[in-house]
């Protein structure tokens, strides 16, 4: 069983940037799709971007699409996301997930969850 922990989400200024970062354990994630999401107060989590198992094949959500990056290192079982031109509206609980399946933005297609990171950006 894969064991995931979030890191880097903090409070940052309209343009501003941050770096989250998702650490695995228990297990390799090479062989998974990983993916980043996100929930605002009041909404349902929605996908931000997801990258393949070799890293050679990411796909993004419209509204992060040239702001965002997603990476990820396998020796290290990591997986991050880049987060460049910050807007309030970015504003939520960032999660990294894990998938058997070679192409998703389904929450349900997603297992296991980080706890998750607060990223809050200012106007």
């Amino acid at each position: 069983q894969v064991q995931l922990v979030e890191s880097g989400g903090g409070l940052v200024q309209a343009g501003g940037s941050l770096r989250l970062s998702c650490a695995a354990s228990g297990r390799t994630i090479s062989g998974y799709t990983m993916g980043w999401f996100r929930q605002a107060p009041g909404k349902e989590r929605e996908f931000v971007a997801a990258i393949s198992w070799s890293g050679g094949s990411t796909f993004y959500a419209d509204s992060v699409k040239g702001r965002f990056t997603i990476s990820r290192d396998n020796a290290k079982n990591t997986v991050a996301l880049q987060m460049n031109s910050l807007k309030p509206e970015d504003t939520a609980v960032y999660y990294c997930a894990a998938s058997a399946y070679t192409k998703s933005t389904m929450t349900s297609q997603y297992y296991p969850w980080g706890q998750g990171t607060q990223v809050t950006v200012s106007s």
